[in-house]
């Protein structure tokens, strides 16, 4: 199975430095979007960082002849947030705080393994539909879940506050997610600077109506119309037949 991929970040409209971190290693068939937090450009060291530590790891597990997707992932998200930490509590603190967001999707054999912590995230489009496979790691999303608030009030609610992030703690708790791979699928990683203002229906009539490029400029596009108040990275992974 082939993939058509086009990746871009960009500063969006009112940030002074891109903190936001992408992947694209056709290679080891590796996409990752990774929104970094903390002042002084601590956000941007750390999703340089977690980005880097995930893509050494996967290349060394693809030497060995049994791969466990799941257990690699979540074994290198964990190394990440453990280096992260570790600088900036004894290396460099001035950075301290520093953490990142991190959506990961890795093809491997029939299947994609999309890995995440904190609120970047991956989308699947199939046959007119649009599902959200991650969940985000936010307090309004945790307040939503627990039925503290309604859709209206989670809509109005402060969402750049993360319950979970890569590095501002030693350790991490990992979610991973496989799917079979159908020809015709497209897989949308983001991080909340695009899927904070534009909504997923938007996103579907995008991606559904565009080739992969075109589709990431105009969902930049779209951010930025709707006030880009935040860094906003895009990866659109399409399945082609082989």
């Amino acid at each position: 199975m082939r993939f058509e991929v086009w990746a871009q970040t960009d500063v969006g409209l009112k940030r002074g430095i891109n903190q936001d971190t992408i992947l694209v290693d056709h290679d080891l068939k590796l996409y990752i979007v990774a929104d970094g937090m903390g002042g002084h450009k601590g956000g941007e060291v750390a999703s340089a960082l977690a980005v880097n530590i995930v893509q050494n790891r996967l290349r060394e597990a693809l030497t060995h002849s049994k791969l466990a997707p799941k257990q690699v992932l979540i074994k290198a998200y964990k190394e990440a947030s453990e280096r992260i930490h570790f600088k900036s509590t004894f290396e460099s603190p001035e950075l301290m705080g520093m953490g990142t967001t991190m959506v990961g999707a890795f093809h491997y054999g029939s299947k994609l393994f999309v890995a995440n912590v904190g609120d970047s995230r991956a989308y699947l489009m199939r046959d007119q539909h649009i599902w959200q496979l991650t969940e985000d790691h936010s307090l309004v999303n945790e307040q939503l879940r627990a039925g503290v608030i309604n859709e209206e009030e989670a809509a109005l609610g402060a969402k750049n506050v993360i319950t979970r992030s890569v590095g501002f703690e030693r350790d991490v708790a990992v979610d991973v997610i496989e799917r079979k791979v159908e020809v015709g699928d497209t897989y949308l990683l983001c991080s909340d600077g695009l899927s904070g203002l534009v909504p997923d229906e938007r996103l579907l009539e995008i991606c559904r109506d565009n080739p992969a490029k075109e589709s990431v400029l105009q969902c930049i596009k779209e951010a930025k119309a709707a006030g880009g108040d935040d860094n906003i990275s895009v990866i659109i992974i399409r399945a082609l037949d082989a």
